[in-house]
């Protein structure tokens, strides 16, 4: 069974940094672009960063760039998502996803992607 499992969500106060993790079960995550996403109550869901297969190419929407990194551990099947200088309209529901398709380059079109985690929460507070 292919499953995404995010965590390291929390609470934080603005101008803090979190560290977001995508761990893969039953595939291999170095074999699948892979996307950042999020929802804020009453909004749709946005794509902010994604990896190519190779992680040579990244792509950052421009609410993040500059302040999110994306990277991968394939040793440990894993994706992150670094988040630093967070503001309070950061603050949703954090989801990673796997793209099948091969592409060489990645992209934050929710619809490219077929496998979905279930989400962290990110809230950012003071």
């Amino acid at each position: 069974q292919l499953q995404l499992v995010e965590s390291g969500g929390g609470l934080v106060q603005p101008g803090g940094s979190l560290r977001l993790s995508c761990a893969a079960s039953g595939f291999t995550l170095e074999n699948y672009i892979i996307g950042w996403f999020r929802q804020a109550p009453g909004k749709e869901r946005e794509g902010l960063s994604c990896s190519s297969i190779s992680g040579r190419h990244t792509l950052h929407a421009d609410s993040v760039k500059g302040r999110f990194t994306i990277s991968r551990d394939n040793a440990k099947n894993t994706v992150y998502l670094q988040m630093n200088s967070l503001k309070p309209e950061d603050t949703a529901v954090y989801f990673c996803a796997a793209d099948s398709s091969g592409s060489y380059y990645c992209g934050n079109s929710i619809d490219k992607y077929d496998y979905w985690g279930q989400g962290t929460q990110v809230t950012v507070s003071s």
